[in-house]
């Protein structure tokens, strides 16, 4: 019996491939294309409320870039990662020219935003990974609950509720936000 040999994808082939004419998302894990129905309204909303509060942030104080719609960055090699945060961040220091491609270091924050169709055990295995790889901080708004909860290598997480304030800590410092504002 014979079996077919999947050929994995490179970062560079990934990057030349047509979008999906379905508007499905993509991912590149360990070299396999990982296909995810595009994101509902409510998911699409915070994402673009945290985009724009961060990204207003950010240019004001001269911190960065911040992108949204799933930029891709490289997580790992050969085979090849690549990852699409809904947002994120890299301070000046870490990216001082915005690429044509993926991005070949891990941001700084991470922002995943829950959809419905979200399994808790993918999403932390997300978070494990990003944190693996160098992101220092990761907020998973939930909009369900309208929570926040934020990662840090080597702490324990923390979970903010509507009433609180999420804040950039060390790493986008000043930057301050109300959980509710978050949520449409």
């Amino acid at each position: 019996m014979t079996t077919a040999t999947q050929k994995l994808v490179t970062a560079e082939e990934f990057f030349r491939m047509p979008n999906p004419s379905d508007g499905s998302l993509q991912e590149l894990v360990r070299g396999a294309l990982i296909t995810m129905p595009p994101p509902g309204a409510r998911h699409s909303a915070c994402c673009s409320r945290i985009n724009r509060r961060l990204a207003t942030f950010v240019e004001d104080n001269d911190r960065g870039t911040v992108f949204a719609n799933d930029t891709g960055f490289i997580t790992e090699r050969d085979p090849d990662t690549v990852r699409g945060p809904d947002v994120s961040f890299w301070s000046r220091e870490k990216l001082p020219d915005v690429p044509v491609g993926y991005i070949e270091v891990a941001p700084d924050l991470v922002v995943e935003v829950v959809s419905p169709g979200d399994h808790y055990a993918r999403i932390q295995k997300k978070v494990k990974h990003y944190l693996e790889k160098g992101v220092r901080l990761i907020w998973v708004e939930d909009p369900e609950d309208c929570s926040v909860t934020i990662y840090r290598n080597g702490e324990t997480m923390r979970i903010l509720s509507e009433n609180e304030t999420l804040t950039g800590e060390d790493v986008l410092p000043g930057f301050t936000c109300r959980v509710r504002d978050l949520f449409a």
